[in-house]
């Protein structure tokens, strides 16, 4: 039995889930996702996916939960428990070592925000009906030529030391020169730093601009997804260093993306 409990946000979650997904079909089991409705991420998961039959989704309102410290308990005397500082010290190559994997048992529970095993097929998750339609809305906007740009801000000290404002209207600048038909989506959870891009390029910024920034409810959820689904419709993204929204949007299209601040430009994503 495999057991997965994504930590952290939106992006965390959905890659450590692919990554157990990818190690369940391997071990040939069903998985089952204990999906924690907490401040992080405060969302049952079928208010933002359709239900899948790539896995089992049981929602949590609390750490103590019965079936959820059942399974746990059951792991560390019969089984195994891995967390963040044991996923890392197993990985090679940016996943598990293929010997530690195979060497796991038959009871496993994962509580990480890791991605740790190969997948870059999202097709499990597919957005609930309410929220492909503020999609689809969106999508309308940007028509052929659309880059998505992703500007972290907030706690994300290493996305605003390395990602700076300037970096990210260098980079825009160019994809205007290259082609001045250019449009761009802006996801953000800073509203500064949109008024200050709208005002730099007039015309030209498309955002869900009525968006809820916060991640304790479900209508913040739900516009974070609005803003990943759209940055994954783009033809490119200029994202933030360290962050794994930048990469999931790229990663679910395999699109290419640039990091605002950094020279190089890579094919989907290095996650």
């Amino acid at each position: 039995m495999l057991i997965i409990q994504p930590i952290g946000g939106l992006c965390n979650r959905m890659r450590a889930i692919n990554s157990a997904r990818m190690l369940a079909e391997k071990r040939q089991e069903k998985l089952t996702v204990i999906w924690f409705v907490n401040p992080e991420l405060g969302c049952p998961f079928e208010k933002i996916f359709e239900p899948t039959d790539a896995f089992k989704v049981i929602n949590i309102y609390s750490k103590w939960n019965i079936k959820k410290l059942w399974y746990q308990i059951t792991a560390f005397l019969f089984g195994i428990f891995l967390n963040n500082e044991s996923i890392r010290s197993h990985k090679g190559n940016g996943t598990l070592e293929e010997s530690f994997a195979s060497s796991l048992g038959p009871y496993v529970y994962i509580a990480t925000e890791e991605h740790f095993y190969p997948c870059h097929d999202y097709s499990s998750f597919i957005p609930s009906a309410e929220v492909q339609e503020k999609i689809n809305s969106k999508q309308k906007e940007l028509g052929g030529h659309a880059v998505g740009v992703h500007i972290r801000r907030t706690d994300n000290m290493p996305a605003i030391g390395k990602s700076s404002t300037q970096s990210f209207i260098e980079s825009m600048n160019q994809e205007i020169a290259h082609n001045p038909d250019t449009m761009f989506y802006l996801a953000t959870d800073d509203f500064s730093e949109e008024e200050a891009l709208r005002e730099r390029f007039p015309g030209r910024i498309i955002s869900n601009q009525q968006r809820d920034l916060s991640r304790d409810s479900v209508a913040g959820i739900q516009d974070a997804m609005v803003d990943l689904y759209c940055l994954a419709s783009t033809r490119k993204i200029i994202g933030s260093f360290f962050s794994s929204f930048t990469d999931i949007a790229a990663d679910m299209r395999q699109i290419p993306k640039v990091i605002a601040g950094e020279k190089r430009v890579s094919e989907g994503t290095s996650v």
